[in-house]
């Protein structure tokens, strides 16, 4: 191999000391600026169709604008950002989670039941967060030890989450939470800043929910791993190629273990938000909500093929769902739409990244409108 590997560069070097085309004048070698690389990237044009639909919506409908308005649409969305932060780290390795939704409500649940005993609500809150962590475990153990198809492997948790969330409730809803109550519902319906006499806000500023600053600060943390960490490297590098992974020491099995953790742990914290926010438990929460998460991550930029997903752009994804669907409602269009809108917008999501001659279609046709001048 070290031998092969010398004797072609050192035809290359003979190539060029003879004046014959040498590898380097047919592989660009010089690495995209940094200008070049957000504006090649889905998640920039994801804003921009944000921005310019927020802009057109505002003109259109004023109330669209309003602080109140925006305060519904972030709190409405956080949640499924959180969610979409967990899906990308599991579709960057080139699987999927199905299971998202159901473990939200095995995880509210667990929690209202803590509550309705009168344990304090930070047990509560524990015991609903090692019950979704609990079903991530299994989720990974499965894909990554086992290596059953992620797909198969979360299709069954989502229906074993769900029926247990049933038992457990008895189908009934939770809401008699106990001494702690106050506190629960103080944690879901935090927001910052406030509006009052007493407050510095003004009121054209929106009031943003816990559920947003959360979102936020996972987002924070998500995006400085990704770009920062060696864990992020091998988590690329697996959904690039899993098996030259494996061959250059990379711990596949127990990247991929922790990717499934911690999308279920998003899932739970997303889950505990809410049963703050909606101040009782029912166990057909999150129901439906693991295909807007994939939704949401898919138009944000990852790839379903894997290797490929940002903080930023699941949230922007998200962010771009729920204001696709605030719009109709506000433009007075039957909601029933919505998910044509969603499922048109995935594919073109999908059509985007999809690879054309080594490059994304996206990224060929700006190197077509914006061809590289000849040095």
């Amino acid at each position: 191999m070290a031998n092969s590997v010398q004797e072609s560069i050192g035809a290359q070097e003979s190539a060029e000391r003879a004046g014959q085309p040498a590898m380097s004048d047919f592989v660009p070698t010089k690495e995209q600026t940094a200008f070049q690389r957000v504006i090649s990237s889905q998640p920039f044009w994801v804003t921009i169709a944000l921005i310019a639909l927020v802009i057109l919506m505002t003109a259109m409908e004023p109330s669209f604008g309003t602080s109140e308005n925006v305060a519904n649409v972030t709190r409405n969305f956080a949640p499924f950002g959180i969610m979409a932060l967990g899906m990308t780290v599991v579709i960057i390795t080139g699987g999927i989670d199905l299971s998202v939704g159901s473990i939200m409500g095995l995880v509210v649940i667990v929690a209202g039941l803590f509550l309705t005993w009168h344990y304090p609500w930070y047990i509560a809150f524990a015991m609903g967060l090692f019950s979704g962590l609990a079903c991530g475990a299994v989720n990974g153990f499965f894909v990554a030890y086992v290596g059953m198809p992620s797909f198969v492997v979360t299709l069954g948790m989502l229906s074993v989450a769900r029926s247990l969330a049933v038992v457990f409730s008895a189908n009934q809803m939770l809401y008699q939470f106990g001494p702690d109550a106050p506190i629960v519902k103080a944690i879901g319906q935090a927001k910052w800043p406030r509006h009052g006499p007493e407050d510095w806000a003004p009121h054209w500023i929106p009031e943003l929910s816990s559920q947003f600053w959360t979102m936020v600060v996972l987002a924070l943390i998500v995006g400085f791993v990704f770009n920062f960490t060696a864990w992020a490297r091998h988590l690329f590098a697996i959904g690039g190629n899993e098996e030259a992974a494996r061959l250059t020491g990379v711990p596949v099995d127990w990247i991929k273990f922790q990717a499934y953790v911690f999308s279920a742990f998003t899932a739970s914290i997303a889950s505990l938000l809410l049963l703050g926010y909606n101040g009782s438990a029912i166990n057909a929460m999150g129901q439906g909500y693991e295909l807007r998460v994939i939704a949401a991550t898919v138009i944000g930029g990852a790839s379903l093929m894997g290797g490929a997903g940002t903080a930023f752009g699941a949230v922007i994804g998200s962010a771009f769902l729920e204001v696709i669907r605030n719009a109709l409602l506000m433009a007075g269009i039957d909601s029933n739409w919505q998910g044509a809108f969603v499922g048109a917008f995935i594919v073109l999501a999908v059509l985007l990244g999809m690879q054309t001659g080594g490059k994304s279609i996206l990224a060929a046709s700006l190197a077509v409108l914006m061809p590289k001048k000849h040095r």
